[in-house]
């Protein structure tokens, strides 16, 4: 993938954004990503974050690739920003999916798919209960390795051989 993670946005995010530019035009990737806005532990940038945001989606559009959302503590923003880009051919993954059933319904209605990592087997996330009302053809597993290893492991490094308990979780 190629993108800029919005944790790493800065006021100078324009150079930034022409460095993966330059990249986009130089070879094929898989997809957009990992973009979208994080105010989890500052909201200095957030109007950056935006504007890049809308930048790297307008990219998805034009190489016809799918995104890799981040929407830590700002899925409400990341959401407002991607109805606005949506025109039918943005498609991908909201990563680490921790919202609640109206938001997955947004996102499924934009036609993303919602990740489902370790989050979901957290005693008191409710991750649960939304997906249980959400039909296993719009989610996919994944395991955010290193970070957010499943119940048992919760604390410990997390690997790929986890993502049986991420799948039991959620049959």
């Amino acid at each position: 993938m190629m993108g800029i993670h919005p944790c790493h946005i800065d006021a100078n995010f324009e150079q930034q954004l022409k460095q993966v530019e330059d990249w986009l035009g130089q070879r094929r990737f898989a997809a957009i990503g990992e973009i979208g806005m994080d105010l989890y532990r500052d909201d200095t940038f957030q109007a950056q974050q935006a504007a890049a945001l809308a930048i790297q989606l307008s990219w998805a559009q034009q190489y016809q690739l799918p995104v890799v959302m981040h929407c830590r503590v700002s899925i409400k923003e990341t959401l407002t920003i991607l109805e606005k880009h949506q025109d039918g051919q943005l498609r991908g993954v909201f990563h680490c999916f921790s919202g609640n059933l109206q938001d997955a319904e947004r996102i499924i209605d934009l036609g993303f798919y919602l990740g489902i990592g370790g989050i979901v087997t957290f005693k008191n996330a409710g991750l649960d209960s939304v997906v249980a009302r959400i039909g296993l053809d719009h989610l996919v597993l994944e395991t955010d390795a290193p970070y957010l290893a499943p119940s048992p492991y919760r604390g410990q490094r997390n690997e790929p051989a986890y993502l049986l308990h991420i799948a039991e979780k959620n049959s």
